[in-house]
């Protein structure tokens, strides 16, 4: 009986190792570059949702939640507000996409009724790339 045993040869295996080696460190470095820019994007969405919903607030009590209330006002079932319409976001979005709470506090900088952002990855005032602060006002 003549059987011939059909395998790859460790040559074969080891130069489509490579080729997957090389695609990887191709794509990878895109990938994470897209990745960092989409936390920026969900943020500046979440901020955008966020001013929607402080609005919404406004028009139903007259004014702007205090420092103090903070943003979990808008997710509040219940408020002892006069006029108070809520829950203004249907969930909790306590932080950004970076893990950093988000920075809220009234009056805002600059003449704004509010000041609203997120710190960027490293959670500290300014910053430049994926550490940029990231303000509704921007």
């Amino acid at each position: 009986m003549n059987r011939k045993r059909k395998a790859f040869t460790l040559i074969e295996l080891l130069v489509v190792i490579a080729i997957i080696g090389l695609l990887a460190s191709l794509v990878g470095p895109k990938f994470f570059g897209q990745l960092k820019s989409a936390k920026a994007k969900t943020a500046r969405a979440q901020l955008e949702l966020f001013s929607s919903a402080l609005d919404s607030f406004h028009l139903d009590t007259g004014r702007y939640p205090t420092t103090e209330e903070g943003l979990k006002i808008l997710w509040a079932k219940k408020a002892n507000i006069k006029g108070f319409n809520g829950p203004y976001l249907p969930k909790k979005v306590e932080a950004d996409p970076w893990g950093n709470p988000y920075v809220y506090k009234r009056p805002g900088d600059n003449g704004h009724e509010y000041e609203l952002k997120s710190l960027g990855a490293d959670g500290e005032e300014g910053g430049s790339g994926e550490n940029k602060d990231i303000s509704i006002w921007d």
